[in-house]
């Protein structure tokens, strides 16, 4: 193969053209190595998605709160949360914590 074939060749042609070879190590640039790349964007996503998670979730807990906040307006109801969960008690009371063995032998 002579040069000049060479030279008319289509592939030749659209390689050596002066647009793509300005274009492919721009687009090289920009997708891997500039501050603002693809990888740059792709992992600022990721964390936005995971802070958006968070959120959702602290929003759910905040609303449980408040319904057991609300729920605790109740003196009957306050009485129990604290007997229940800090075991609480009264001065004349004995408190025995029973706890049943769920293992099966």
């Amino acid at each position: 193969m002579t040069f000049n074939k060479f030279k008319k060749n289509k592939i030749v042609k659209i390689i050596t053209n002066i647009f793509v070879l300005i274009l492919v190590p721009f687009l090289i640039w920009m997708l891997f190595f500039d501050e603002n790349s693809y990888l740059t964007h792709r992992k600022f996503d990721k964390e936005i998605n995971d802070l958006e998670r968070t959120i959702t979730f602290y929003k759910k807990n905040i609303a449980a709160d408040k319904a057991t906040i609300k729920k605790l307006q109740d003196s009957i109801q306050l009485e129990r949360f604290a007997r229940e969960k800090y075991l609480m008690k009264k001065e004349n009371e004995d408190i025995y914590v029973i706890e049943f063995d769920t293992i099966k032998k």
